[in-house]
């Protein structure tokens, strides 16, 4: 099975109506200047063992001085690995982050020597939707629930060890899909160790340290070199790379930052195969966040159609007065 997220498949984008940017309204995310990152970005931390993940946000927040920061899903504090952490008035962008797909690499603990194949042969069983009831400790109600497994690779087999990297739903408990994979196999197992390596659209390529972020906000500070701390901190569109985007006109973006709905006659371009019920990123034609919302119909719809309401918000990220009419 492709070790991949059903939303790592690219989507083809529709244009209803060709237009323009005023380039003297707004600008390109990766044009903005530090304070406006720091302020509207997301640092994607190596979270190490020992602290929780709201104790390593709050080492974010007091290494940058800022008065605001949110992460994107709990790790327990022996778990390391992806952590995005946004900043400032981003932080809410971590709404759309907690309900992204995570993988893991996991090793897990066979209690009997068990044949490869058999473990194999178990292991494949868990991929596709299951049922997993949480763990008795755990942040959450302890009900049966149903979760998609994308995909189980095994890396490596060395007697009762299996070192494994698994795609998975959000809320995925990896400690009691080991556990489960043991009744399976009626040997029993457990999990030894487990690092995130993904976090919706955020993998280990972006990963800095709260060290690494420390020394380049130093630069920042007091030598007036802002080159390394541009590399770590990320624009908060990073964060919505994952969602289905519909980008609108230059006289849309105003509107919407005032609270009104996303109306057809608003969109520039769309991508294809949004369903009503999907949760959309709305981006101005310069590739900037403008808000968070449900679509209310298909993309095909909103292509045939003159009118009607395309997207309720949740969440509105630009400041009025951004884009003027």
């Amino acid at each position: 099975m492709a070790s991949t997220f059903p939303w790592m498949y690219k989507r083809k984008v529709l244009v209803k109506r060709e237009s323009a940017t005023d380039t003297s309204l707004g600008c390109k995310p990766e044009e903005r200047n530090t304070e406006q990152l720091l302020d509207f970005g997301i640092v994607n931390i190596d979270k190490p063992s020992g602290p929780s993940s709201h104790q390593v946000s709050a080492y974010v927040k007091q290494i940058l001085h800022l008065d605001k920061t949110g992460h994107s899903g709990t790790l327990d504090p022996k778990v390391t690995g992806v952590l995005p952490v946004a900043l400032g008035k981003g932080t809410r962008i971590v709404q759309s982050l907690l309900t992204a797909g995570k993988e893991y690499v996991c090793l897990m603990q066979v209690h009997a020597d068990v044949e490869e194949k058999k473990l194999r042969s178990a292991i494949e069983q868990f991929i596709g939707v299951i049922d997993q009831l949480p763990p008795v400790r755990s942040a959450v109600k302890r009900q049966q629930r149903k979760r998609a497994i994308y995909y189980i690779d095994i890396i490596e087999v060395a007697g009762r060890e299996v070192l494994f990297k698994v795609g998975c739903q959000a809320g995925t408990y990896i400690r009691k899909l080991c556990s489960d994979i043991g009744l399976k196999l009626g040997s029993g197992a457990h999990m030894v160790e487990l690092r995130r390596t993904m976090a919706g659209p955020f993998d280990e390529s972006t990963l800095c340290t709260l060290q690494e972020l420390t020394d380049a906000y130093y630069y920042y500070k007091e030598k007036g070199d802002d080159k390394k701390l541009r590399k770590l901190v990320l624009p908060v569109e990073r964060g919505a790379e994952h969602l289905s985007k519909v980008w609108v006109l230059d006289n849309t973006v105003d509107t919407i930052c005032h609270g009104a709905y996303l109306n057809v006659p608003g969109i520039s371009k769309i991508e294809e195969r949004i369903s009503p019920g999907d949760r959309v990123a709305v981006m101005t034609l310069k590739g900037e966040l403008v808000s968070v919302g449900i679509a209310q119909m298909s993309s095909e719809e909103a292509i045939k159609k003159d009118k009607g309401l395309f997207l309720k918000h949740e969440q509105v990220f630009m400041q009025p007065g951004v884009y003027k009419k």
